[in-house]
């Protein structure tokens, strides 16, 4: 991903993951960079990050996108991320 606003190192949480932007008048997809961090001194929250690859995108200029999670709303997040997990897995087998 070229002009990438979002760091990524060996450490960021998924590096290239199927996307797609969606709004009125468009829909594009992309690969896309998510990362899950917290501040390193006194964190406060949860932050869950997510920037498309700009050079496969028309219409959207490069940005991230970015959600200030308390742990409770994380913690909420993860079990709905597992739950939908799951419910792939069985439909698969």
């Amino acid at each position: 991903m070229a002009d990438r606003i979002m760091r990524v190192n060996a450490y960021t949480t998924l590096d290239l993951v199927d996307a797609e932007a969606e709004g009125h008048g468009f829909d594009e997809e992309a690969l896309a960079t998510v990362n899950v961090t917290s501040p390193r001194n006194s964190p406060t929250h949860v932050e869950f990050a997510m920037e498309l690859d700009n050079t496969s995108l028309d219409t959207l200029p490069a940005h991230a996108d970015r959600l200030r999670l308390t742990p409770d709303q994380a913690r909420e997040l993860a079990a709905a991320l597992e739950e939908e997990a799951e419910s792939v897995e069985a439909a698969r087998d």
